[in-house]
């Protein structure tokens, strides 16, 4: 367990032990490189210039970046090393007066998508997800697909519309069939999706499959994602060839990227796989990764804020390492800054679920949210994702994800 001399790191959710990885701006300048610490920031780039902690040997050139994607390119290596320094920095007492001049105050900070999104893949890898939305769209068949305990199922977003935590979601329009007539407007059915997102950091070579055994070596961090979904849109245009104009209107994403090597003793087996997966699919080691999820809601004319999920991410069923070898089994390649979400983190009780169209189920059943009744999002709601990982008795928070509607075009 370590100390820092940071005031208010310790137990902050964001202490030494954490460190996750952003980009900031203050005062309209340009966007750079920062680690927080407690409710600060650490301006690398700062500490690089000045030549602490040997950051201008490690990293220099990649902390006046706007985005994380230089950094993230150099490798697990540099990775590993540049951490370590800056833990040292923040928790040796004989560096304070050489690093406390790169603190910034949060509030002080301007936070921007922390990565240059290369390539956006959304994955539908919890089973209790799956099967509730089985049980809604197909009553009287089987909630799974054939397929689907055979290989994780995803599809390819839109990497343009990933946009960083707090930035307003303006309510998508599109084509819905409202009994048998087809119309266009406004979505009523929008709704949100409770999931992590693994962000890439070294590449892989076109045409190399990444088999399950290296797929870590590739991942620089993770990080709380809404993949927001237009419910009406999505019903009407997904047949089918999959999701399209539903879901490629926004996707948030958390300003801090939380590395991996943070997370490691909160690794855990995760399900039991049945059928053993296909060869290239089986897991050599444990997977899971035990984060307390939980979805807020602050609803227009509501009394506040109330928290209306709370589930385990240690249950999903198809893991990073199994998603990255899916990937890229057919020839395609890793790039630096892509996005694979793990779709939506569902659990198997009522109160666990992860989006509310399985919340309300379908609709019929309406929640009472701080005063008043929801049954998908409306104008003026704000969501909020929250995530928590105890680290050999240490609490980590993971950074949020917050948007809020904002009415779109008729």
């Amino acid at each position: 367990m370590l100390s820092s001399w940071v005031p208010g790191a310790d137990g902050s959710g964001f202490p030494a032990e954490h460190l996750p990885y952003g980009a900031f701006s203050t005062g309209g300048g340009r966007a750079r490189v920062g680690a927080r610490i407690g409710d600060q920031v650490l301006d690398l780039a700062h500490l690089a210039d000045d030549r602490v902690g040997g950051l201008d040997e490690l990293a220099a050139d990649t902390f006046a970046e706007p985005t994380l994607n230089a950094f993230m390119a150099r490798g697990r290596d540099r990775w590993r090393a540049v951490r370590s320094r800056l833990t040292d920095l923040v928790c040796d007492q004989a560096e304070r007066a050489r690093v406390e001049p790169a603190l910034v105050p949060l509030a002080r900070a301007a936070l921007h998508l922390p990565i240059e999104v290369a390539d956006y893949v959304d994955f539908y890898s919890s089973i209790e997800h799956a099967t509730n939305l089985g049980r809604l769209f197909r009553p009287d068949a089987d909630p799974l697909l054939p397929n689907w305990r055979h290989l994780p199922v995803g599809y390819h977003g839109r990497a343009g519309t990933v946009v960083v935590s707090g930035t307003p979601v303006r309510r998508p329009s599109g084509q819905r069939r409202v009994g048998g007539a087809v119309t266009f407007g406004p979505s009523e059915r929008l709704d949100i999706e409770l999931e992590v997102g693994t962000v890439i950091g070294t590449p892989s070579a076109p045409g190399r499959r990444v088999p399950v055994g290296e797929a870590a070596d590739h991942v620089f961090g993770v990080a709380l994602v809404n993949d927001w979904s237009a419910r009406d849109i999505q019903a009407w245009e997904y047949q089918p060839l999959g999701p399209f104009l539903g879901k490629s209107f926004a996707t948030t994403l958390s300003p801090w990227i939380t590395p991996l090597d943070a997370l490691a003793a909160c690794r855990v087996p995760g399900p039991v796989q049945q059928p053993e997966p296909l060869p290239y699919l089986r897991l050599d080691h444990d997977w899971g990764l035990a984060l307390d999820l939980s979805v807020a809601l602050r609803p227009a004319g509501g009394t506040g804020e109330e928290v209306v999920s709370r589930t385990s991410f240690a249950g999903l069923y198809w893991r990073m390492p199994q998603q990255i070898a899916h990937l890229t089994v057919n020839g395609a390649h890793l790039r630096t800054g892509d996005l694979l979400a793990s779709g939506t983190v569902s659990g198997p009780d009522r109160g666990s679920e992860g989006s509310l169209i399985e919340m309300t189920r379908g609709g019929a059943e309406p929640l009472t949210v701080a005063g008043t009744t929801r049954t998908f999002l409306e104008d003026g709601d704000e969501v909020v994702l929250r995530a928590t990982a105890d680290v050999g008795g240490v609490t980590l928070a993971l950074g949020e994800a917050a948007g809020r509607i904002v009415p779109g075009d008729a």
